[in-house]
Parts: structure tokens; C-alpha cells; sequence
């Protein structure tokens, strides 16, 4: 086995474990994935199998045709969507979905995530999207290659680094990020504030932030003006 391709194997198996450990991910609702962009591999949860039970080397190696290339169980159901997602963001080194409750819930609604307030603003330049429903055909067909699809398409003005997550309509979130590990960040932040904006919702406010404070926080942890944290 490559010792790269061993690395990117634990760093998934830890990767998934977090979800587990973080509560978005309840019985096998869940999977993360992380892409070796020199060769063209990348490394997902196998489908199915028992967080609790899982080692290294069960982590099933890919290529981005879908073909196994190392692992001896049959790779996550939503392999296609994380395929299509990897050669279509191609700064992105990792994935996460998940069925977190809160997130799931406005994907259930078909709802975007309003930006309204700083802890959003921190993270995502503006509101989480929502995909656009499936269509019958597009669920009885390559249901997992689909739901890339709409989500290639719901940021067709949009920039994943910026907007480092999505719902997909009726299902539930992903999130990605530069590693796997960022995923699993992203994940996290992306339930919290989904949490917030349903209670803030439920509050009676919907309109989003200021565009200064969105401007002013998003840009003082990222970007060329960046100030926030320690500098290198």
C-alpha cells in the first residue's frame, strides 16, 4: 500500500469517527471522503459498516471513474456525488454528508440558510444554498451522479471556497473543504448555524445581516485583509 494513500486512509477513518463523535452522524447516516489529487484517488467510508468497527485499511480506495482500486468492501452509496463534486471544485481535498438533524431539516424545507448574523458570516460569504428538487427521471436513473449534478448547478454563480457547503432539497447537507479534516469543520459550523437560523427564524427575524457586518466578518478571516487569529 502507498504510504500517501495509507495517510489519506487514516486521516478519512478519523475524519469519519468526528462526525460520529461531533453528533452529526447517528447509526451509518454519513460519510466522509478525502481525494489524493496526484494520483488521482480518493478515499471514502465503505457502505453500511459500523463506525465502531472500522480500521485504516477498511476505508475503500477509488479512482474518479469509480472503480476500486484498494479496499475489499464495496465503497459509501454516495460515492458518484463526491466524485462528481471532487472534479468539479478542484481546489477541494475533502467531503462530509451527513443527515445532521438541523441542517436536515431546512433541506427537508427546501429552504436556503439566510445569512443573519456573524457566526454565519464568520464561515460562508452568504447564505447556505438549497438545491432544486429532483426530477422523477433524475431519481430513477443515476440517482447519486444527479445529486452532484444539482449541486454543480446550484453554484454555477457561487464559489465553494467561499461557500464551503450545500443542502441538497429533500435529503441533507454536504461540506468540503481544503482536507478532510476542514470538512468535518465545515460540517460542524454548518449544523450550528443552521441551528441558529431556525430559532432565529422561528423568532420572527428573516431578514439577512447587515452587508457590512457580512462583509466585514467573512473578510477578517479570510482574504488578503485577513486579520483574525495569529499571523504565520
Amino acid at each position: 500500500m502507498n504510504s500517501s494513500v495509507l495517510t489519506l486512509r487514516t486521516s478519512v477513518l478519523q475524519a469519519n469517527l468526528a462526525l460520529i463523535q461531533s453528533g452529526l452522524v447517528k447509526l451509518t447516516w454519513g460519510n466522509a471522503s478525502g481525494i489524493d489529487r496526484e494520483r488521482g484517488l480518493v478515499v471514502i467510508k465503505p457502505s453500511g459498516v459500523d463506525y465502531s468497527d472500522m480500521k485504516p485499511e477498511d476505508m475503500t480506495v477509488v479512482d474518479l471513474d469509480g472503480n476500486i482500486v484498494e479496499g475489499k468492501l464495496k465503497p459509501s452509496s454516495d460515492t458518484p456525488t463526491h466524485l462528481l463534486l471532487y472534479k468539479t471544485f478542484p481546489d477541494i481535498g475533502g467531503i462530509v454528508h451527513t443527515h445532521s438533524e438541523w441542517a436536515t431539516s431546512w433541506a427537508q424545507a427546501c429552504r436556503e440558510i439566510p445569512c443573519l448574523g456573524t457566526t454565519h458570516a464568520d464561515h460562508f460569504y452568504g447564505p447556505i444554498p438549497c438545491t432544486r428538487l429532483l426530477t422523477p427521471a433524475e431519481i430513477a436513473g443515476e440517482y447519486e451522479l444527479a445529486t452532484g449534478m444539482v449541486i454543480r448547478e446550484a453554484f454555477t454563480l457561487l464559489n465553494p471556497k467561499e461557500v464551503p457547503g450545500v443542502l441538497v432539497a429533500e435529503h441533507g447537507p454536504f461540506a468540503w473543504g481544503a482536507t478532510v479534516a476542514e470538512a468535518v469543520k465545515h460540517a460542524i459550523i454548518l449544523e450550528e448555524v443552521a441551528k441558529m437560523a431556525f430559532r432565529t427564524v422561528l423568532l420572527g427575524k428573516e431578514h439577512p445581516v447587515q452587508r457590512a457586518i457580512l462583509e466585514k466578518h467573512y473578510g477578517r478571516k479570510h482574504g488578503p485583509a485577513a486579520y483574525y487569529g495569529q499571523s504565520s
